[in-house]
């Protein structure tokens, strides 16, 4: 197996796209070897490659003739600019929001060709078996940092719990509820303390990160991220790659293989503690996607 650690990287303020023939790395020129062989390998950037099932994905590549090498990135801020630049082929680490954070402040144009899964964020109750359960007035809390809160804030909408101005966005706040039109008062907290006010609360969205240190398991949430709602498709995690490589044939084949293979999907999700659901978004959906929450930042 060829995992790597990754080299410094150098940020420009505003990032250029290089252009690239399909089938070959952004560095490459017009007799560059084809993409996936000996002479030129796949460069994918991940965060966390020393994960089990990260070698046995390489290995399923490499089983269909395609050559794979894994770069390691220990900061989330550099596999984006080393795929914009070149270094990298795809990578696989974020969601379609960071994505397109990234695009917006870098003037990049990286795009999501296919998705590997969502990490539904939960709603929590002691008191309560449902949503439908809690009575009309109760509070609610939510995580007080901004994509949190705003992805808690879905959940709440789509829960039957709340109505959202404008039907909600990744940028909703408490200040977009609309009470009238709501069934329970929401207020937003540290996201450490959501789990330990349980007691004093009808139901707290709890992060995944919060979880197993509650006592908590995912499938106690009431509620959660629908992956088939469109609220949610800006919080699916994706591979990503430079605009022009989008149909290249050998990178989507990757998507495939890790959508499809048990054993890969197996030891992803028990990395997640369990609570990932493999979604097979469509790229163009994607995209679109990406798209809108991109105009939504440009304001």
């Amino acid at each position: 197996m060829r995992i790597r650690t990754a080299r410094p990287l150098a940020l420009a303020g505003t990032l250029g796209l290089a252009v690239a023939l399909v089938g070959c790395s952004a560095t490459a020129g017009a007799d560059e070897a084809e993409l996936g062989s000996a002479e030129n390998p796949v460069q994918l950037g991940v965060v966390g490659a020393a994960e089990p099932y990260w070698a046995v994905y390489e290995a399923a590549v490499e089983a269909e003739g395609i050559q794979l090498e894994i770069r390691d990135f220990a900061d989330y801020n550099q596999p984006n600019p080393a795929t914009s630049e070149g270094e990298l082929d795809i990578n696989q680490f974020q969601h379609v929001i960071y994505l397109a954070d990234y695009n917006v402040n870098a003037g990049d144009d990286l795009q999501p060709i296919g998705s590997t899964a969502i990490y539904p964020i939960g709603l929590y109750s002691d008191k309560y078996a449902s949503a439908d359960e809690i009575p009309d007035g109760e509070t609610v809390i939510v995580p007080n940092d901004d994509t949190n809160q705003a992805r808690g804030l879905l959940v709440l909408q789509s829960a039957g719990l709340i109505a959202l101005q404008d039907g909600g966005s990744p940028y909703s706040t408490v200040a977009d509820v609309i009470e009238e039109e709501s069934r329970v008062t929401v207020q937003a907290v540290d996201a450490a303390i959501t789990a330990t006010s349980l007691p004093d609360v009808a139901a707290a969205i709890v992060n995944n990160d919060f979880i197993e240190d509650a006592g908590l398991s995912a499938d106690e949430a009431i509620a959660q991220d629908d992956p088939t709602d469109p609220a949610a498709q800006p919080y699916i995690n994706i591979f990503a790659t430079r605009a022009e490589l989008v149909d290249d044939e050998v990178l989507n084949r990757l998507v495939e293989i890790y959508q499809t293979n048990e054993e890969v999907q197996a030891g992803a999700l028990e990395s997640s503690g369990g609570t990932g659901i493999f979604v097979q978004t469509p790229k163009a959906e994607l995209q679109d996607a990406l798209a809108a929450v991109e105009a939504d930042l440009q304001g």
